[in-house]
């Protein structure tokens, strides 16, 4: 069982690591860049990161066929 305390500590890694490559990179970049970029760095310390997984999408009982995202590596 995940811990508030373990969560705040992850979130303020994957924060940190993400302000690293942002300033590195600088603004105006596509997200996937970025979100490239933030994997690389997350896989590089230890992280395990999976990236662009599919999420089914239902509409009040209606499967929607198409592929929403979520950025999870």
């Amino acid at each position: 069982m995940t811990t508030q305390k373990e969560i705040n500590l992850l979130s303020r890694a994957i924060i940190g690591f993400a302000i690293d490559v942002h300033k590195e990179l600088g603004p105006g970049l596509l997200e996937s860049i970025y979100e490239k970029c933030l994997a690389y760095l997350l896989n590089q310390n230890g992280y395990l990161v999976e990236r662009q997984q599919i999420i089914p999408l239902n509409f009040r009982g209606l499967h929607l066929d198409c592929e929403l995202r979520f950025n999870g590596e």
